[in-house]
């Protein structure tokens, strides 16, 4: 990536039943943002996306935002997360939004960084990785998207309500990161630094991987208040709280 500051938030989780966080996000997306050399958007940016022709309103709005941003000139490069995994072709047009696999590598400011949503991390979860392998084969995706909009609504709703289920049997270890994982994922992509979301436990850890230091940096989501992760070669990595109004 060329030199510059850039932006990184995960696990926005926008939707109409909160729309303070969507008022901060675009205002992010108009004041900070704007003033970067890119964004980048590690999964889940909505509490659901049920497909490319979603109509929602508040939806509707965020990517219109978001739209605004990369037709300003500010690169906006998005994952996919565990909510929003259907985003397609259609978002990154509707959005000038370029959409990464995960994981990926890029040179940042002097740094190996790999960015991931981070489930792919959490391999003591085993019930969720093999939803997880599910949902990512293509016969089930497009069988999802063949069926009408109002069906997709419903069982988006339900598959939610299971999933905060799930998440409250769970232990909070087993919802955690896997250090072996974390490890592995460093050494394989020989990066420095990894950043990633998904357990909405923010901060910055020190790590040694193969006797090289390295750090592992997780952003926090978007419910209460908002989680920016600032990285600039000029200075120490910045993981910044935004107030949520």
């Amino acid at each position: 990536m060329p030199p510059g500051r850039y932006l990184f938030v995960s696990d926005l989780h926008l939707d109409g039943s909160a729309p303070r966080a969507i008022d901060a996000f675009v205002a992010f997306l108009e004041g900070e943002a704007r003033r970067s050399a890119g964004l980048f958007i590690l999964g889940d940016l909505f509490e659901a996306w049920i497909g490319d022709d979603d109509d929602d309103p508040a939806r509707a709005r965020v990517c219109d935002a978001l739209k605004a941003l990369t037709a300003a000139g500010i690169p906006c490069r998005v994952q996919h997360g565990n909510r929003d995994f259907l985003l397609g072709a259609g978002f990154a047009a509707r959005t000038g939004c370029t959409l990464l696999p995960d994981p990926f590598h890029c040179t940042l400011g002097g740094r190996q960084v790999v960015l991931s949503h981070g489930d792919l991390l959490c391999t003591r979860d085993l019930a969720y990785q093999r939803f997880r392998r599910i949902v990512g084969r293509r016969g089930i995706q497009r069988a999802w998207l063949a069926l009408p909009l109002a069906a997709r609504r419903r069982l988006a709703s339900g598959l939610r309500r299971q999933s905060r289920a799930h998440t409250r049997r769970m232990a909070a270890d087993i919802m955690d990161v896997t250090p072996d994982a974390v490890a592995g994922l460093l050494r394989e992509r020989d990066a420095d630094v990894l950043v990633h979301g998904h357990t909405h436990r923010p901060g910055v850890h020190a790590l040694q991987v193969d006797g090289r230091a390295r750090q592992r940096i997780v952003l926090g989501d978007w419910y209460d208040q908002g989680s920016v992760l600032v990285l600039d070669a000029d200075a120490a990595p910045d993981l910044r709280v935004l107030s949520i109004a």
